[in-house]
Parts: C-alpha cells; sequence; structure tokens
C-alpha cells in the first residue's frame, strides 16, 4: 500500500515536471540564431512620380480643388501654389507641403492629395525590356508576381526564348540577375516558374537562337 502511494506521487511529480518543461520550450520558440531571423519588412509607401495624375483637395474652397498631372520635372501647379516639388514625395508629405503654402493665403488649410493614376518613380516601376509584346515601364503592385508582368506587357513574342529570361535587381553596383523560366510557366502552365517581383526589377526577355 505505501509502495503504491510513493509509486502515485513520483508519477503526478514526474507529469508536473514534464508539463512544466514543456511549457517552458513552447515559450522559448526554435533555437534560432538571430542573425537568421527574417526581417520584418516595411509597410509599404507609394512614392509620386513623373506622369502621375493627382486630385488635390482643398477642404471648403472648390476654387482650390483641381486635378493635375506630375510633370517631367517632377513638379506640379495648383491655385496660388506654382511649382510645387512632387515627385518622391508620398502624397501625405506633398499635402502638407501644399498646406504650408496655402497658408499664406487661407487660414488654416486642410488638403488631402489623391493618386488618380499611378506611374510611380523608376524605382517603383517593373521595366520591361526585349521580346515582350509592348515592352515597357510598369507600375509595381505590392504582390506582383513574374506573371502578372507578363500579362500586362500582352505575353511573349513569337521570338522569345522565354526559359533565358532573367531579372536584373538591385542597386546599381550591387545588381544580381536571377533566370526565370517565362517559357514553362505561359506555355506549360508551371506554376513554380512564377516567381514574385520586386521594384526596381528589369526583366529582360531574349530573342531565341532559332
Amino acid at each position: 500500500m505505501l509502495k503504491s502511494m510513493y509509486v502515485s506521487k513520483w508519477l503526478r511529480w514526474s507529469g508536473l515536471v514534464l508539463v512544466v518543461m514543456l511549457l517552458g520550450a513552447c515559450a522559448a520558440g526554435p533555437d534560432v540564431p538571430l542573425s537568421e531571423a527574417p526581417a520584418a519588412q516595411a509597410e509599404p509607401r507609394y512614392t509620386i512620380g513623373p506622369g502621375d495624375q493627382l486630385n488635390v483637395f482643398v477642404w471648403g474652397n472648390p476654387d482650390l480643388t483641381v486635378t493635375v498631372p506630375v510633370r517631367p520635372d517632377g513638379r506640379i501647379t495648383t491655385p496660388l501654389v506654382e511649382d510645387v516639388q512632387a515627385s518622391g514625395k508620398t502624397p501625405t508629405e506633398l499635402a502638407r507641403d501644399i498646406e504650408q503654402s496655402l497658408a499664406h493665403y487661407v487660414q488654416n488649410p486642410i488638403v488631402t492629395v489623391t493618386v488618380t493614376n499611378f506611374v510611380g518613380t523608376s524605382t517603383e516601376q517593373i521595366r520591361v525590356i526585349g521580346q515582350a509584346v509592348q515592352p515597357r515601364s510598369i507600375p509595381y503592385r505590392v504582390g506582383m508576381t513574374v506573371l502578372d508582368v507578363i500579362i500586362e506587357v500582352g505575353g511573349l513574342t513569337e521570338f522569345a526564348a522565354g526559359n533565358r529570361a532573367t531579372i536584373i535587381r538591385g542597386p546599381t553596383g550591387a545588381q544580381q540577375a536571377f533566370r526565370v523560366r517565362l517559357s514553362d510557366l505561359v506555355t506549360r502552365g508551371d506554376i513554380s516558374a512564377n516567381v514574385p517581383m520586386q521594384p526596381g526589377d528589369v526583366l529582360i526577355i531574349p530573342e531565341s537562337w532559332f
């Protein structure tokens, strides 16, 4: 009887220790060096670029509310505000700048800037050159893949060597090249060839040798 009591207590104590150890392991998480942990991605912010169409809304002042394009020099002109720099700024940053300028003429102006037609800066575009039906620059969208890009440019030409296509990525001087299999993706439906794109990527589609 006494022996059974000791065994029962030992089993309960062992079970408690095991539970504590499991909880501790769960709290600590996997033993991964910090250098290998994935970096948190910053929330994407759209930067205005030449060619963008902007709606500048001034609350309570319809005469000052306009829709204007961003000129090739990156500036816009609105009523009472001439040649304000827009390219390279977010819509919110531009709105604050316009408010500052309007404050000389309007009491406590409230401005909202909305991008109605997107082009973006060159660092936020994806450029497609070579054997695409419509090679051009297209605005980057969050989550865009190489298949989205091919659809945007109308597909590949009959002379394209799709499986020898290359993505050039990174700033000048530190660029990397990645081979992509566009023919397998487009003609065979090989979804494993559908790779994600990043802002500033250049997709080069060479011509077939035959």
